[in-house]
């Protein structure tokens, strides 16, 4: 969550961050709450120290005046954490400025895009001849929005995430597997609650709802611990599967692929220290091209908009593979620094010389399933086959041994 203290210290720049944000909460009327609130807990502080020092007939007389006014606290204190949480991130000073997706700014390009002599297929149609990608069946099993991998497609898709993986572990990254399931503090904590209560599937009869990223769930590894200062950064990684309603998802692309209630993902994770977080940041993207460029799959970089950041992103790129049939790109990957705004709701520090300290969190995608499909595209050949990347070739040929 947002620092309380940067709140107080820029009353005006608060209100112009949230009016960016499309937060509506009323800043002077919240800091009021805060401040009623500490000077509640200042006279309960009192109450309890004369209490101490009183004798049996005064102590009585004050024990029921701590009990009406730490009662008072509680209630202002769960009406000011109510409204602290819907709070968004800070942002960083050069997010450009946008309502939505479409006034992100690309910084990069690279690759070339295939040169086709005929009329390039979707991944879906290409998958379904092949038979290795199977929607029908998904719809058929689960309902839209769940596909099949089959076969040789399931080997491409080990191929890609074995090249992920084995950036990451050459770049220092510890890889866990992680709870699919998580209750409701990891989603607070990361801060997709409140923010996005209908995106995620919830246990029926259980406080427990299905990861829609494995950053919840590795985020929350840590929750309420003191972390060690020599010990940072701390890299995870993972790949999991993930779930995600797409409510709220209307007009937006769900051809084939995308916009889909299940698919894999393998993340970045990163818990550092303050002045780190930028460079640590810029080092999961530079993964993320060492990948792109492995896969010889055409991408850009764009940088996020305030209207397209997520509330708790404090600087955000996204990365978007080249799709031959949407003659466009999509977005594959997406890449957050969010400061320490995750640590504060998860209660998580690092104890340094005598003093704790919030650390800064990075949540970046590495590889995900659009991934295996861009990849069908890019290499297709006029008779519906694909003619694989050498990177993805090798390893299927040598069964992974290198």
């Amino acid at each position: 969550m947002i620092d309380i203290n940067f709140i107080k210290e820029n009353v005006e720049e608060t209100k112009i961050l949230f009016k960016k944000r499309g937060c509506n909460v009323d800043v002077d009327a919240f800091l009021k709450l805060h401040f009623e609130l500490n000077s509640k807990k200042s006279e309960l502080d009192k109450l309890r120290f004369e209490q101490k020092k009183a004798n049996i007939e005064k102590a009585k007389e004050i024990k029921e005046k701590v009990l009406n006014l730490k009662s008072t606290v509680n209630t202002l204190e769960q009406k000011r954490n109510e409204i602290w949480l819907t709070l968004p991130n800070i942002l960083a000073e050069d997010t450009p400025e946008g309502k939505d997706d479409t006034e992100n700014v690309e910084i990069k390009r690279c690759g070339t895009f295939p040169d086709f002599n005929f009329s390039p297929q979707s991944h879906d149609v290409i998958g379904k001849n092949l038979g290795i990608l199977d929607l029908e069946r998904g719809a058929k099993v689960s309902g839209s929005g769940f596909y099949y991998i089959l076969g040789q497609g399931s080997k491409i898709a080990m191929a890609v995430y074995f090249l992920a993986w084995k950036i990451l572990n050459e770049n220092g990254f510890s890889f866990m597997i992680p709870p699919v399931f998580t209750d409701i503090r990891a989603f607070l904590g990361t801060g997709y609650f409140p923010f996005e209560p209908k995106g995620n599937y919830k246990i029926e009869n259980k406080n427990l709802y299905a990861i829609g990223t494995s950053e919840q769930s590795i985020l929350a590894f840590h929750d309420n611990e003191i972390l060690k200062f020599e010990d940072l950064p701390l890299k995870y990684a993972s790949l999991t599967p993930c779930f995600r309603t797409e409510d709220g998802s209307y007009g937006k692309c769900s051809k084939g692929g995308f916009r889909v209630h299940q698919f894999h993902k393998m993340e970045q994770i990163i818990f550092c220290k303050p002045e780190e977080s930028e460079k640590l940041h810029e080092a999961c993207l530079s993964n993320i091209e060492e990948l792109m460029k492995i896969l010889e799959i055409p991408y850009r970089i764009v940088r996020v908009c305030t209207g397209d950041m997520g509330a708790p992103g404090y600087k955000k790129y996204d990365v978007e593979s080249w799709f031959p049939s949407f003659n466009g790109f999509r977005e594959t990957h997406s890449n957050t620094n969010l400061w320490d705004f995750q640590t504060r709701r998860l209660n998580i520090r690092v104890q340094h010389n005598g003093e704790k300290f919030f650390p800064h969190t990075i949540s970046s995608t590495m590889a995900t399933d659009r991934l295996i499909f861009s990849l069908m595209e890019n290499f297709q050949k006029s008779d519906g086959t694909i003619d694989l990347p050498i990177s993805v070739k090798n390893l299927l040929e040598r069964n992974f041994i290198f």
